[in-house]
């Protein structure tokens, strides 16, 4: 089984015409119990502010297809790495601690 990482903004993406297609079509793969979600408490700290249709959505994920990691230190100082070199372009220190969530804990695939 995949595990993949989502970025925050990928469950907005379900209620997004741009994206919703695919991204219902990810979202059924994953309530079928094809990919183990890697997430994060960055994930619901930023899904606090979110519609309350994204929440309800990230909260209606079976525990089965999740997998809970922490914010580590060595996840901050990669991010603050990839800020440094732009390795991630001109973006925030979120994204890059999502990214290096996602590589540190060995995610098959970083959707964003």
């Amino acid at each position: 089984m995949n595990r993949i990482y989502l970025d925050t903004s990928v469950y907005g993406g379900y209620f997004d015409p741009e994206f919703e297609l695919w991204t219902k079509i990810l979202f059924n793969k994953i309530m079928e119990g094809e990919y183990k979600i890697i997430y994060s408490k960055l994930t619901d700290i930023e899904l606090k502010p979110a519609p309350e249709a994204v929440r309800n959505l990230a909260s209606s994920l079976p525990d089965s297809s999740l997998e809970f990691i922490e914010i580590s230190d060595e996840a901050i100082a990669l991010a603050e790495k990839y800020l440094h070199e732009n390795v991630a372009g001109k973006t925030s220190r979120a994204d890059c601690i999502h990214i290096a969530l996602a590589t540190l804990h060995h995610a098959d695939i970083l959707v964003s």
